[in-house]
Order: C-alpha cells, then structure tokens, then sequence
C-alpha cells in the first residue's frame, strides 16, 4: 500500500528538505557572495561601535559599545529572519523551484523544512562574525556568564516569531522587485522605532505602544538583558527586563506564524503554476531592461 500521504512519507520529505537546507547553508559559508555580506555586516556594526567605543551613555557608567551591541544583534537577527527568506521565497517562486516542489508529493513540506533550517543556520556566521571582533575590541559586553541562556532563548523565540513573517511576506509578494517595499522598508521603521538605534522611550508615546506590538522590541529588550547588568534596567520601560513579557509576546507571534504562514503558503502553492511562473519571469525582465 503506498505511504505517499502518510506519516513515513511526510517524514523522508522532511528528512531530505533538512538534508537540502544544511546543503544549501554549507554552500553558502563557501560562497564568497554570502561571506562579503557576513564580513561587511560586521564591519559596519562593529566600526560603528569602534568609532564610538568612549562615548559615555548617560549616567549608566556604560560605555556606548555595552549598550548598543545587544540592539544591534537583535536587529540584524532581526533584518536576517525576515528579509532573508522574503527574498528567497520571492525568487524560486519566480524560477520555478516551488512549481518543481509542488509536483513531488510532499515536496513543499520538504522544501519548507529546509528553509527552516537553512535560515537558522545561517544566524550562526553572522552572529558569530559580529560577536568575536566586539568581545576582542570593548570591555564590559556581557555582565555574567548566564547572560548567554538568556542571547539562546531569546534568540530561538525571535526565530520562530519573525521567520514566518519573512516567509509571509514572500508568499503574497507579487516578485522580488516588490519585496524591499514590502518588507525592507517596514522592517527598517520598526527599527527605527523598537530601541535598535536609540532608546525607545525618547520616542512619543502612541509610538512607543506601537513599537512593543512587534517582535523586534521584545528581541532587542531580551538581548539587553543578557548583555547589559541590572543597573541598566532603569533605562528601560517600567525600569523592568519585563522577561516574562518578553516571553508572552514573541511566542504569540510564533504561534500566530504557525497559524497564517502555513495558509499563506497553501494558498501561494495552489496558485503556481507554469503560466504563473512564465508571467514572472516575464515581469522580472522588463524590469530589468
């Protein structure tokens, strides 16, 4: 009896779409494209932070490169989870990996799975590439060693909050042209209003209750208060780390994601078809012309 549909099916598709994803990330650390784009990250987060190393931040007795790296993390973390798989899902909807996908049974399940983990992974060099310079560079970046439970949790609850957003954002997108105007540009407000460039509280208020509806403030504030040591809490809203707070919203987001994202991507996968593909690569090109 065939198992196509079935739990041992669905399971090998996951199995070979994680298999592709890791592919696809191992590639990517040896593609010199993605390691310019790891390198220049880096360079403008952590020269920025250099340039500035003696600036003082108010009364904290903080120096600016303990205060600003956690934000800046939450929001490259941030701009990766979104932006990353907006534009990945945008383009193979245009070159015809999802049709392919789709004519596989269980083939979408498959390549969803290694998005996931190809998304994932790639957090890791470009964390890495901004930590290890910072941590040789400035004094006072983490305030204790349980700080870095803290950047993991934190960290994994931001993945599975923003990463459906960018894979929304993808799926309802009508080509790449149009995701910078549709995800770029809005993750890049929210920035600008979640604490990532100067603190949120020098915003008026209504803005402020805007910022904290989105994930990246909770992100930004969670990495805070990992790095930063209690003293700093007063900075914050409420003078508090609000951690269960912090906890309550980026797994609302993520079950939210759970919940939209997969029908958004049902939705997209019942529309592709040749015709479709054709009409975007059409589109693509008198764009470029």
């Amino acid at each position: 009896m065939s198992t196509t549909s079935g739990g041992p099916a669905v399971l090998r598709a996951v199995r070979l779409g994680l298999h592709r994803g890791w592919t696809e990330f191992m590639l990517s650390l040896r593609s010199s494209q993605d390691q310019w784009f790891y390198l220049f990250t880096a360079f403008l987060a952590v020269g920025y932070l250099y340039l500035r190393r003696d600036t003082p931040v108010d009364d904290t007795g903080l120096l600016l490169p303990s205060v600003a790296l956690p934000s800046i993390l939450a929001g490259l973390i941030a701009f990766g989870l979104v932006i990353g798989p907006a534009y990945s899902l945008a383009m193979e909807k245009e070159d015809g990996t999802l049709l392919r996908a789709k004519a596989v049974p269980n083939g979408l399940t498959g390549y969803f799975s290694g998005q996931l983990l190809f998304h994932s992974a790639s957090l890791v060099p470009q964390t890495i590439a901004v930590l290890v310079p910072s941590f040789l560079l400035f004094e006072d970046l983490m305030s204790h060693p349980s700080g870095w439970f803290t950047v993991g949790w934190v960290t994994v609850l931001g993945l599975l909050a923003l990463l459906p957003i960018g894979m929304m954002i993808g799926a309802v997108v009508p080509g790449v042209q149009k995701v910078g105007m549709w995800g770029m540009l809005p993750v890049m407000a929210l920035a600008g209003i979640s604490g990532i460039f100067y603190p949120v509280q020098a915003l008026w208020g209504w803005v402020q209750v805007v910022a904290q509806v989105f994930p990246m403030y909770w992100l930004g504030l969670g990495m805070r208060s990992a790095f930063l040591p209690d003293s700093y809490v007063a900075a914050e809203i409420a003078g508090s780390w609000r951690t269960w707070q912090t906890v309550v919203v980026l797994g609302a987001w993520a079950i939210v994601g759970a919940v939209v994202a997969p029908a958004l991507l049902r939705r997209m996968a019942r529309r592709q078809s040749g015709s479709t593909v054709a009409a975007a690569r059409e589109a693509a090109t008198q764009w470029v012309k």
